[in-house]
C-alpha cells in the first residue's frame, strides 16, 4: 500500500507558481512550460498544485493530471534530499541490483518510487546508467557506487545520514 503524503507547500512556493501562471497563461500550449516550473517549484507536482495550474489556466484538472502522468520528467510524489537510483538494467540485474534495492527499501522503510518521512531518502529505479563494468551500481544524486553487495548499503547511507545531521 502507498504511503500518503501530506503537502507542505509555502505562500512563498505559491506566490512563485501563480506568478508563473499569470506570465503564462496567454500563450498558447504554456501547460508543458507551466508544469515544469511548478515541478521546479515544489519538486514534484502533487494534486494541490496541478489544482492551482488547472484553475488558473482555466484547463481541466484531467488534462494537466494527463500530461503530467504522461511525460517521465515529471513526478506525481515528493523526492529526497538524496535520490537513490539503482540500475536493473540486464548486467546490474545479473548481478544482483534486485538485492541492492531489497537492502535500500529495508533500510530506509520504504518502497521504490517513495521517500522517507523525514524527506531525506527517496529510491527510484533505473535501467542504466551506463557503469557496465561496475555492475551493480547505484547512484545517491550524481555518486556512482559500484560493485555494490547488500552488505554495503548501510555504510553508505550511514555516510549521508552523518552528514546531514552534522549540518543540522
Amino acid at each position: 500500500m502507498d504511503k500518503q503524503t501530506a503537502f507542505h507547500g509555502t505562500a512563498e512556493q505559491e506566490a512563485k507558481l501563480r506568478a508563473v501562471i499569470d506570465e503564462s497563461r496567454s500563450t498558447p500550449g504554456c501547460l508543458m512550460h507551466v508544469l515544469q516550473e511548478a515541478q521546479g517549484i515544489y519538486g514534484y507536482l502533487p494534486i494541490e498544485v496541478q489544482t492551482m495550474i488547472a484553475e488558473g489556466l482555466g484547463i481541466s484538472l484531467s488534462e494537466v493530471f494527463g500530461v503530467a502522468t504522461f511525460y517521465s520528467q515529471f513526478s506525481l510524489k515528493p523526492k529526497g534530499k538524496h535520490r537513490i537510483s539503482v540500475c536493473l538494467g540486464t548486467a546490474c540485474y545479473v548481478k544482483g541490483s534486485d538485492k541492492i534495492l531489497a537492502e535500500l527499501e529495508k533500510q530506509l522503510g520504504i518502497k521504490c518510487g517513495e521517500c522517507t518521512e523525514d524527506g531525506l531518502f527517496s529510491i527510484d529505479s533505473c535501467r542504466c546508467v551506463g557503469a557496465c563494468g561496475l555492475a551493480p551500481v547505484m547512484m545517491i544524486g550524481e555518486e556512482v557506487y559500484g560493485k555494490l553487495t547488500p552488505e554495503m548499503v548501510k555504510g553508505i547511507l550511514d555516510k549521508y545520514k552523518e552528514a546531514d545531521h552534522d549540518n543540522q
